[in-house]
């Protein structure tokens, strides 16, 4: 029975988008700019993402060690450092390779190299260059080093300086822009989907204007809310459905365009993420247009069954 009662209600849905005609296409197309819209912000948070991930990718803390520092105990400290949660990678940096990079830096600068040659022995000490999982972690990585008992040979201190104090404005400022484009695109999303549901709710609303006086008949004949709500609610989801795949197709000229005109300018191959994430995408439209259309015409119809 309630099987029979669906099956009815979706082939009036069926019946309801066929015969619309020219309000159905205003109505998936309204639709279809909306879910374009969705999937626009679904492709600026990547490249926003993107963009970040590159910053990130930059900032990091050296430590920098004093000549007398042993070997031995450098390697200690990498693998204390390796077993934190904060700490993605660490790198060691011998004092001979320090002495190599310093002077490819500065081998157009004679008087720098002729001073370097000039002493008996390597002035530059290892160094650890340490990349947190986030940048807001590296103050209690630091905070741990400075803390860290074991770190004196004779007397003095084998960590010669931290370079985290240096780098401390750029962090917190990567910090603030990660926070902010967060909760920016949040408030975006949630700006959207109003919007959304309110130009929806408009546009279905004039479809049912049009079978108001149907509407009246069933609700004389007796009909229960539900089976005059359920084919509007079909019809929307339906909207949304075909407004998705319009969506997706128009899509494909979109991000090949972005590909071959503005791969430099935004860092990120958009027709590659496109099709690598298809699926995911393509759940996110079809589930937004779903709910766009079911949510707008059950509050569409809402006024013509309180009358």
């Amino acid at each position: 029975m309630a099987m029979r009662e669906t099956k009815r209600i979706f082939r009036s849905g069926l019946k309801n988008f066929a015969r619309s005609g020219t309000v159905s296409f205003a109505s998936i197309l309204i639709s279809t700019i909306t879910l374009f819209v969705v999937a626009g912000l679904i492709f600026t948070q990547a490249v926003l993402h993107h963009s970040l991930s590159q910053i990130e990718d930059k900032v990091d803390v050296t430590v920098y060690f004093t000549t007398v520092a042993e070997e031995n105990k450098i390697f200690t400290i990498k693998e204390s450092l390796e077993t934190l949660p904060e700490v993605l990678l660490v790198s060691y940096t011998s004092a001979d390779e320090a002495l190599a990079l310093f002077r490819d830096r500065h081998q157009n600068d004679y008087l720098t190299l002729q001073a370097l040659d000039e002493l008996s022995e390597n002035p530059l000490g290892a160094s650890l260059n340490i990349k947190a999982k986030n940048p807001s972690q590296y103050e209690s990585i630091v905070n741990l080093l400075e803390g860290e008992e074991g770190l004196i040979k004779d007397g003095a201190q084998i960590i010669d300086k931290i370079n985290y104090h240096q780098n401390k404005v750029v962090i917190d400022r990567l910090n603030s822009i990660i926070n902010g484009a967060k909760s920016l695109g949040f408030f975006v999303t949630l700006v959207l989907v109003v919007m959304s549901i309110i130009i929806m709710f408009n546009t279905i609303r004039l479809t049912i204007h049009f079978t108001r006086e149907e509407i009246s008949i069933m609700r004389l004949v007796g009909a229960e809310n539900k089976y005059i709500r359920g084919p509007f609610i079909v019809e929307g989801m339906l909207y949304g459905s075909v407004a998705t795949i319009v969506t997706l197709l128009i899509y494909i000229p979109v991000t090949l365009w972005f590909k071959n005109k503005m791969i430099d300018f935004l860092g990120i191959d958009m027709w590659s993420y496109y099709m690598s994430n298809f699926f995911q995408i393509f759940f996110i439209i079809f589930v937004s247009g779903l709910l766009l259309g079911a949510i707008s015409s059950f509050f569409a119809v809402r006024k013509y069954l309180r009358n």
